[in-house]
């Protein structure tokens, strides 16, 4: 059977077919109010392209980085709930760039400026979706980092957005941009392998014990009503802000939710699988440290495509372990004919038949800045065709971790419509497709 293409996924998404997920617990009446729409922007070959970075304490550094190295681009605002950082990172770009750059707390007037034509999002998991919508209606093109939603409902929800006010949303997967492994897939199609049937995804990443820091005072500078946004506004704690959050539901998505997003990704895009699994079992557990984390530290998740004959497995394990033929983070694709491992960012290498003869390999570096530019080239041309991330791969890849979750967290094996998005015949499956947002950061109903 084969898979929906990325046509028929568009016609269906924006149709209703694939977004018939849980109507959101909110009200539409109840959401944020989005920015006045801005004017479509034909680029020019010269014109520059005017971005603003939401989320500057880590991943955003790089994004910094990264739009500063490309032609007619320019970072023109920093934008952070936690103003300490975000003038941190201002006095940083002066220092780095010899010109100064605006510092803004809150990311709706930013999306208020006319003289911001793109933004990238480095903000927390939970925020992902919802600033990539108000983007989008504000006439803003987005680069989002993985996960590009937190929950499944999120990503229909998302496309929707990007294909209605036509803006350029790159997912920030950026082995998509890599020249190894596009070579690597090419391989794959081209059947160096053969028939490939089974894909594994590795995150091998050294989690220590985090403690528990318990409830202590807002620091200062911190807008923490913002920073929780559409998330419950518990009481602040350091076991949240600002790295640790990615260890609680509410927030993150744990591992397979944060790197293994490029591993997820990558797994259907070797299986050349454009759709989600109909089975998705997935168990683990805390076995090393008894701290405040609640998601798993170690967790094996598969997915079942019955009617492709193909199957994924996703492993994350979080301290002393071997590593597969170099992989610690990584792919793994199996087939009659031979396998293929991923290692890491930029680098592949394949065995061959019974005696795993070692067959064509490469590595090369320079992804990151390869996507961006492609994200930016895409935004001049106005033609989401030429993208290497686009939004619906922001969806898949986003989703599947998400299913690996829930079937965790419900302790059982799901079936799910991959059409509809429904988990069949488990309400309790179905409530987790969505969240319970918080006034007034509400996930519009009505795009």
């Amino acid at each position: 059977m084969k898979t929906t293409s990325r046509r028929q996924f568009i016609a269906a998404t924006m149709t209703g077919t694939l977004a018939a997920v849980a109507t959101p617990i909110v009200k539409a009446s109840e959401k944020i109010t989005a920015p006045t729409l801005i004017p479509n922007e034909v680029f020019g070959a010269n014109d520059r392209i005017r971005v603003a970075v939401l989320g500057v304490n880590g991943r955003g550094q790089s994004h910094i980085e990264e739009v500063m190295k490309q032609e007619n681009a320019q970072v023109v605002n920093l934008c952070d709930p936690d103003l300490v950082i975000a003038r941190k990172r201002a006095a940083e770009f002066e220092k780095n760039y010899g010109k100064k750059v605006a510092v803004e707390q809150d990311f709706r007037k930013v999306y208020e400026s006319k003289d911001i034509d793109a933004v990238t999002l480095a903000t927390p998991n939970h925020w992902h979706a919802l600033q990539v919508i108000l983007a989008c209606q504000a006439g803003k093109d987005v680069y989002v980092e993985k996960p590009a939603t937190h929950n499944i409902y999120e990503g229909g929800k998302m496309i929707e957005a990007a294909y209605k006010y036509n803006r350029i949303v790159q997912h920030g997967v950026q082995l998509r941009s890599s020249v190894s492994i596009r070579e690597a897939i090419k391989h794959l199609r081209d059947g160096l392998i053969g028939r490939v049937y089974m894909a594994r995804g590795l995150v091998y990443r050294w989690r220590p014990d985090i403690g528990n820091k318990g409830v202590s005072n807002i620091p200062e500078g911190l807008d923490y009503d913002l920073w929780c946004g559409p998330a419950p506004m518990v009481p602040f704690t350091k076991n949240l802000v600002h790295y640790n959050w990615h260890w609680h539901w509410n927030y993150g998505n744990g591992d397979v939710g944060n790197q293994g997003i490029h591993e997820t990704d990558l797994c259907m895009w070797g299986l050349d699988i454009s759709s989600l699994p109909e089975r998705i079992t997935s168990m683990g557990g805390k076995f090393l440290w008894d701290d405040c984390k609640e998601v798993p530290e170690i967790q094996t998740s598969i997915y079942h495509y019955p009617k492709e004959k193909k199957i994924i497995q996703f492993e994350v394990r979080n301290w002393c372990t071997n590593l597969e033929d170099g992989a610690g983070v990584g792919n793994i694709f199996y087939g009659d004919k031979g396998y293929l491992v991923v290692n890491g960012y930029g680098s592949y290498q394949s065995f061959l038949g019974e005696k795993r003869e070692k067959g064509p390999a490469r590595s090369e570096s320079g992804e990151l800045t390869l996507h961006f530019k492609n994200w930016l080239d895409a935004i001049r041309a106005r033609d989401m065709s030429i993208q290497n991330g686009p939004v619906e791969t922001g969806h898949l890849s986003s989703a599947l971790a998400h299913l690996g979750n829930i079937s965790y967290r419900l302790g059982r094996q799901l079936d799910f419509d991959p059409v509809a998005e429904q988990f069949i015949g488990d309400e309790d499956a179905n409530r987790m497709r969505t969240r319970e947002y918080r006034q007034p950061f509400i996930l519009p109903e009505k795009i």
